[in-house]
């Protein structure tokens, strides 16, 4: 997919994103609850989740978490940001930028230095990952922590086949993300974690003709069409049962740096 169509990609997406893209009732609270432990997340950290899109993971972590100050939802889409709902007792705050607004300061946030942030499968939209993911490090406080959730190399879910060779294809390494936060001065380890998912077989085409994963938007109509057809046929069964495998890189400045 080129980098440039991704926003368009999720402006269109947007008022249906969450429709599309939630798994099932208890995806949410269970990736956002990974979230929140593998950041060791306090109500009075100052967090920030970038490529935050629709906020369906920063505001489960909000409810859960009750922070003293809202949490950043930070991304370029004014059209998925317009999805938050916000109000007085939400505990977001949107921010209109990209991730290398951030990086590179065009952007200001309201908190100066933050304690926490992550990004959840955003970072392969990342023209240089080692440029941005250092500029994000550079708006850690001493002892903050950047989380990268992403999918690994490669994946097993019920998927055409020439999908699953693109998303292999597109995907950057999580190896690759450690070494990049490690060059960002950043103390950096990689662990996995995984969910499995039981989901109507109808529904599951529907996402896919919806393009819920932005590498399926590099797949012209009849192409997804075939694509659903080849799945059906190699998935006769009604509710699809299958692994979400995540790459969870941590990594923590330290507390004596600047």
């Amino acid at each position: 997919m080129e980098r440039g169509d991704v926003r368009g990609h999720y402006e269109e997406l947007a008022a249906e994103y969450d429709e599309h893209w939630v798994y099932g009732p208890d995806y949410i609270p269970w990736m956002s609850g990974r979230i929140a432990e593998a950041l060791r997340l306090t109500p009075t950290d100052r967090i920030a989740d970038v490529g935050a899109g629709t906020g369906l993971f920063a505001r489960e972590v909000a409810g859960q978490l009750r922070p003293h100050r809202p949490i950043l939802c930070i991304d370029p889409s004014e059209a998925m940001l317009r999805q938050l709902g916000m109000s007085p007792s939400s505990g977001l705050t949107p921010v209109v930028a990209s991730a290398e607004d951030i990086a590179e300061g065009r952007t200001r946030l309201p908190y100066g230095r933050l304690d926490a942030m992550w990004l959840k499968e955003s970072v392969h939209h990342l023209a240089e990952p080692g440029r941005t993911l250092k500029g994000l490090a550079g708006q850690l406080a001493p002892g903050g922590r950047l989380l990268v959730v992403m999918l690994p190399a490669s994946i097993r879910y019920p998927l055409f086949e020439a999908a699953l060779t693109r998303f292999e294809e597109l995907q950057p390494d999580p190896a690759h993300i450690v070494e990049h936060l490690r060059a960002a001065g950043l103390e950096a380890y990689l662990t996995h974690v995984e969910h499995e998912l039981c989901i109507d077989r109808d529904r599951y085409f529907g996402m896919v003709r919806a393009r819920y994963m932005s590498l399926l938007s590099t797949f012209s109509d009849s192409e997804i069409e075939k694509g659903i057809e080849e799945m059906r046929a190699a998935h006769p069964e009604p509710v699809l049962v299958f692994p979400d495998r995540f790459a969870f890189v941590l990594g923590q400045r330290r507390k004596e740096s600047a």
